[in-house]
């Protein structure tokens, strides 16, 4: 049998880092770890071959000789979905669609001859059953019982991809988040009840990364790596014992609940295992919101407090923001703006609040008969439910928001405060290439750049404490997407979808007005 799993383009994005990967001599960001994940539990006698659409385009020739073709995706995915499965249809190539987009968007791929829904671990009867011939129904694998255990995961099948090709690879610990976000889905897809694997496991795949000879950056996937604290703690030890053993071949990050910030002991254990950087869920500095989108957990700490503490700790932070709550007023953007001006959070990734199929949002929008209709996957667009907020007010006050942070100015003095704050990290040992691509980056931002001036300013200041220098290299290649996607793709869009809007104001009651608020 011979299996094709393919993952489709990523349409440019904040976190598609397009400028920063060629900067560095790289084609994506991060790996399909989605596709290895399932080649690893599909027959190991099959003939498996993994295509990223990300780093290579996918010709008709590789389609025809699949005897099936596996096709993962997010909602960002949908549309390039559909366009694949439209060529293999053509090409008369069994197909097979699964994944996140599938899972909560069904009814977006009502084409598709199989769709498989959810988490495959011990679900995959149905669909082997179907790849090897004979009926098989529509939906491979329904969404009934518990979710599956992650103890008998195998290890991702590395060795089917060119590590070479991305700037981190990725791992995942566990799924699931004990919280209860109004907004997110991942507790719909995934449960609140936090699944990992052992310690075992774990290590288990950083010697399979190991032996495919990449050394680096590695994003543990998780949806809060800390939502079950105690096994987390249990493992933490272990991860530093194996980095120390192999010479600290990989520097590590995740992403966590601002709770986190809590628990020195829970810090300080990431920081000993090689843990660089953690990704927030910040949201808003307005407590009405946050209480507004049942996202309480933020509320155990002052959010400025908790980028400091966890910064001085040796873990660079970047968050998310939303605006757009029910509860924001036109105060919003500027509070906003002021809170994440005054940290030392250089990529904050700042969207619209978005109803996301299967979510309690959605649920109470659509009891509200304010939803629009399904999320694009497109955050620069108009929203798909009636705001609170007037719609063009709140698109005017994003786009200003977003031009405002991203000039080259605005993101290197958050830069600037990273280098003076960041405590002390563990060292990762040599990189393959890393050479190559610091020279690479010196000559594409400190010559050609228009940013260049800022980027050796930058430079000159982590020269002052020397363990910053590689961190303020890579802040500055991660800028130079972050400020050029906002200017020549981001503003532009957003320009349109304001002049596209209906005439009349849209705005379906009055939302409170918020003091502009100043965080230091």
């Amino acid at each position: 049998m011979r299996v094709l799993l393919v993952q489709p383009q990523t349409p440019p994005t904040y976190w598609g880092f397009q400028h920063a990967v060629k900067i560095v001599g790289k084609a994506a960001p991060h790996p399909p770890l989605g596709l290895i994940t399932i080649a690893a539990l599909l027959p190991q006698s099959w003939e498996l071959r993994v295509k990223d659409m990300n780093v290579e385009p996918l010709s008709d020739d590789e389609l025809r000789a699949a005897d099936v073709v596996l096709v993962t995706g997010m909602l960002v995915h949908i549309r390039n979905m559909r366009e694949l499965l439209a060529r293999t249809k053509r090409l008369g190539v069994r197909t097979v669609l699964g994944g996140p987009a599938v899972t909560t968007s069904p009814d977006a791929f009502p084409d598709a001859e199989h769709i498989f829904l959810g988490e495959a671990e011990g679900r995959l009867g149905p669909l082997l059953q179907a790849l090897q011939g004979g009926e098989a129904p529509r939906v491979l694998s329904p969404l009934e019982g518990e979710r599956p255990g992650l103890h008998d995961a195998p290890p991702p099948r590395f060795d089917l991809l060119d590590g070479r090709k991305y700037t981190s690879m990725s791992i995942q610990y566990s799924r699931g988040c004990p919280f209860r976000c109004e907004f997110c889905d991942i507790i719909e897809i995934f449960g609140r009840v936090p699944r990992t694997k052992t310690p075992e496991q774990v290590l288990a795949e950083l010697d399979a990364l190991l032996e495919t000879g990449f050394r680096g950056t590695v994003f543990v996937v998780d949806d809060n790596f800390i939502g079950n604290r105690k096994l987390v703690a249990k493992l933490l030890p272990r991860i530093e014992e194996w980095q120390r053993a192999h010479g600290w071949p990989f520097e590590l990050y995740t992403e966590a609940s601002v709770d986190l910030a809590a628990m020195p002991k829970l810090v300080d254990a990431m920081a000993a295992a090689g843990f660089s950087a953690v990704f927030l869920g910040i949201e808003t500095p307005e407590p009405a919101s946050i209480k507004e989108a049942q996202k309480l957990q933020n509320l155990k700490i002052d959010p400025a407090e908790a980028v400091h503490r966890l910064t001085r700790a040796g873990l660079e932070v970047y968050a998310g923001f939303i605006v757009g709550f029910d509860s924001d007023g036109p105060g919003i953007f500027e509070a906003q703006r002021n809170f994440i001006a005054a940290l030392p959070i250089p990529a904050a990734m700042i969207g619209i609040l978005t109803a996301l199929p299967s979510t309690q949002l959605w649920r109470r929008l659509e009891r509200e008969n304010r939803l629009r209709g399904p999320s694009s996957g497109d955050q620069f667009d108009r929203p798909n439910f009636d705001t609170a907020m007037d719609e063009a007010e709140l698109l005017r006050g994003y786009r200003e928001l977003l031009g405002g942070l991203y000039t080259a100015d605005a993101y290197y003095d958050r830069c600037e405060k990273v280098i003076d704050e960041i405590g002390v990290a563990h060292p990762v040992s040599y990189r393959p290439g890393g050479l190559r691509a610091l020279l690479k980056a010196a000559f594409r931002i400190g010559v050609k750049s228009p940013r260049r001036r800022r980027f050796w300013r930058l430079l000159r200041r982590s020269l002052r404490k020397p363990h910053t220098f590689a961190r303020a290299v890579a802040m500055a290649v991660q800028g130079e997407h972050m400020i050029r996607y906002t200017a020549e793709d981001v503003l532009p869009r957003l320009d349109a979808v304001l002049r596209a809007l209906p005439r009349e104001r849209t705005v379906r009651r009055r939302a409170p007005v918020l003091a502009v608020m100043s965080h230091s």
